[in-house]
């Protein structure tokens, strides 16, 4: 399942409940990086809110080998969020038409429930700079790239879900 929405739009607590209602141990896999305090803050916030059930696992660039990794011991995967995944992957000037070719190949071969989480990033101004406008296009293809590979969709909004497929 792939979770879109945008930002404070309740993408992450939909997606975290839709975990929490299959049964076992779950796996988190993060792919934020504290750079500032201000991110520590919530990334501290956001392992307070889960429970002992959940696992993390921190992958800002690995996210493929950690999708096929926790597959072998959770009964449910939540990945939040390949838009920061992705920043991460912009950042580190990998090749990121390779590595989203990896992600898919990784989601469709998944042997357990996998959530995924994106924001939306194309429904707003045209950014004014050539790394913010690459951000942007990279981040639509990324989600068109998912989204198809998903067996469901799910736009949130205001913190209500809208199935976009199913």
């Amino acid at each position: 399942m792939l979770v879109l929405g945008g930002a404070r739009s309740g993408k992450s607590r939909y997606a975290q409940g839709r975990c929490e209602a299959i049964s076992g141990q779950l796996a988190y896999i993060a792919t934020a990086q504290a750079y500032d305090h201000e991110m520590a803050d919530r990334i501290a916030r956001h392992r307070a809110d889960r429970g002992e059930r959940w696992l993390t696992i921190e992958a800002p660039l690995e996210l493929p080998d950690a999708i096929r990794a926790s597959a072998g011991t959770a009964g449910a995967i939540l990945v939040d969020c390949l838009t920061l995944w992705l920043s991460n992957m912009l950042l580190a000037n990998e090749d990121i038409a390779a590595w989203s070719a990896e992600l898919a190949k990784a989601v469709r071969s998944c042997t357990v429930p996998l959530v995924l989480v994106a924001n939306e990033v194309g429904l707003s101004i045209v950014p004014d700079n050539a790394l913010a406008r690459r951000f942007r296009d990279e981040a639509g293809w990324l989600n068109q790239q998912i989204a198809a590979v998903c067996d469901e969709a799910v736009f949130v909004a205001a913190g209500l879900p809208l199935t976009l497929k199913t």
